[in-house]
């Protein structure tokens, strides 16, 4: 699922929302390069939380280590794979005669040159589907609630673990989709009533005395406008615009928060189910994997995109944004993420996919709380740990501890478990640019089961349209560090997944305030070229991962 941030500010009695993968702040790209490549610097001389890209390529070069191709795939909505930004960087595959309608590689997909869709047929491309609860209800309300109470009692107690999804996920149903009407009805209403912000203005701008200057309404809705236009007010995306610029905004804000509700009076649909007449498969046959098709981008690629662009995007034109692994890395696209929850039996066959076809890494910047075919996602993880590729997951967008609320898939079959069942898997939170507020108050946190931080708000990247904007979530923190990753591997590519993993989460640039260090392993946000450092000193020269301590320099480069 594309998750979106609830950032809530109160207007009128409603929750005010802003979309996560919408931009952050309403600046102008040509005015704030150093905001677009914030999360390219280096800590120690700016004394910003940004993961060191170009120092890390100076110094893997400086061993004079030479790089190779490495493949980074991004299971996600889809990718542009003509954006003039990362075209140049995107996999093509070699054994794969493009647009003559055949299978000339024999791995099953006919035309997969750029990667595949698993999420789409023959007969076009899923775009909105379900959330995974509504799935189970669906799936299992007759079965534990229906008309005979002896036989629901019989089948709980038959499959008690069923059930307890079923009951998590009917609970979870009825509040989101509840939440979902409610939004909607909401944003309807603030986006009716624009008109009518903008006339009590009078033509001038957005400020406190214009506000105290204005006479209490005695109509309804300007009453309502004017509640709200005092709360927007106290942003800062709002504070001094004219009444033109305002309007403008406003539109844009309410346009994003619709487009967020109003596909979810589907995705919260019991009976809307696009997945039979669009990719034709049988869903329950999870070991069915030849099916789907060859359109990489699909009907909304903007998450993806952006993902793909934070790992390999290059500069074009007067766009100065490059992704951490630009100078190494090719996106494969595997489209699994629908606008809604994606399906286990698609990730675990992207994954394989993936796997199959050469990626070294793969970015999954999705999750669901529940997950009814975990256990075929658990088999495909365990054939990527014996294939050596790590796999590289956003850690959700909840606020949550994850130990307390599970974002599937998951690398740890039970909380309880000391340790994963897989050793490739590398979970991430979203940090912030602001050292008093590093982790960005949406993302999910633990210090067992989340591994590292990495940049994830204000991230400026390539998006459908050939354009780029600024988008937030942990979905932006995945693949800053799948790009790291692939850095590493690039140069380095007898580094088995562990061991990088061991090299990001023991060199991170630790951080003491605001109970950071109790959010991941490595209580701090990644930096690449101290991985680099730490990677090469300890297991470049064949060393095993053992319990290797980093070397003098090392221990002194990853200290506040």
């Amino acid at each position: 699922m594309k998750k979106v941030l609830l950032a809530a500010v109160f207007l009128a009695g409603f929750s005010f929302s802003y979309a996560q993968e919408a931009q952050a702040k309403s600046i102008d790209p040509k005015e704030d390069k150093d905001l677009m490549t914030w999360y390219h610097k280096d800590f120690s001389a700016t004394k910003v939380y940004g993961v060191n890209t170009a120092n890390a390529y100076k110094y893997l070069e400086s061993k004079g280590l030479k790089p190779k191709t490495v493949v980074v795939g991004v299971l996600d909505s889809g990718v542009q794979v003509d954006h003039p930004g990362l075209v140049k960087n995107v996999w093509s595959n070699p054994n794969e005669v493009p647009g003559n309608g055949k299978d000339d590689d024999g791995n099953g997909y006919i035309d997969d040159i750029h990667g595949w869709n698993f999420i789409g047929g023959k007969n076009g491309n899923i775009d909105i589907d379900n959330m995974e609860v509504t799935r189970v209800v669906a799936k299992y309300q007759t079965v534990f609630e229906g008309d005979d109470s002896a036989k629901n009692k019989a089948n709980q107690a038959k499959m008690p673990e069923e059930f307890a999804m079923y009951m998590k996920s009917k609970e979870l149903f009825n509040k989101k989709s509840m939440e979902a009407k409610q939004g909607l009805q909401t944003y309807t209403m603030i986006n009716s009533i624009i008109p009518n912000m903008v006339k009590l203005l009078g033509g001038k701008p957005v400020t406190a005395e214009t506000l105290q200057g204005i006479k209490p309404p005695t109509d309804q809705k300007d009453a309502i406008a004017l509640n709200v236009l005092a709360q927007v007010s106290q942003s800062p995306e709002f504070k001094g615009k004219s009444p033109a610029d305002f309007e403008k905004l406003m539109k844009e804000q309410m346009k994003e928060a619709m487009d967020h509700f109003t596909p979810q009076s589907k995705q919260y649909d019991l009976s809307y189910d696009p997945r039979k007449e669009i990719v034709g498969d049988n869903y329950d046959d999870y070991s069915e994997k030849n099916y789907g098709n060859n359109n990489y981008e699909g009907p909304d690629a903007e998450h993806g995109t952006h993902v793909a662009g934070i790992i390999a995007g290059l500069p074009q034109g007067k766009e100065i944004q490059y992704g951490i692994a630009s100078k190494v890395a090719k996106i494969m696209s595997v489209r699994t993420v629908p606008n809604g929850d994606e399906r286990d039996k698609d990730v675990a066959n992207a994954i394989r996919y993936a796997v199959d076809n050469g990626a070294q890494v793969l970015n999954m910047s999705f999750g669901k709380p529940v997950s009814p075919g975990k256990n075929v996602v658990w088999d495909a993880f365990k054939y990527a740990e014996d294939k050596g590729v790590l796999l590289v997951k956003a850690a959700g967008n909840e606020n949550e501890d994850v130990a307390e609320h599970l974002a599937f898939p998951t690398n740890f079959k039970n909380v309880a478990d000391e340790k994963p069942f897989v050793n490739n898997v590398l979970v991430v939170g979203a940090s912030t640019n602001r050292n008093n507020e590093l982790r960005a108050s949406f993302s999910n946190y633990n210090k067992k089961m989340v591994n590292v931080f990495a940049p994830g708000e204000e991230i400026y990247s390539t998006v459908p349209k050939n354009e780029y904007k600024y988008l937030q979530g942990t979905s932006m923190a995945s693949p800053v560090v799948a790009g790291a990753a692939a850095v590493l591997l690039a140069y380095m590519p007898n580094l088995k997944p562990h061991q990088v993993i061991e090299a990001l989460v023991k060199s991170s640039n630790s951080n003491v305030d605001n109970k950071f260090p109790e959010y991941s392993q490595a209580g701090g946000v990644i930096d690449l070229q101290k991985a680099a450092e730490y990677a090469y000193t300890n297991f470049y020269a064949g060393k095993s991962s053992g319990n290797n301590k980093p070397t003098k320099s090392v221990k002194k480069a990853v200290k506040k």
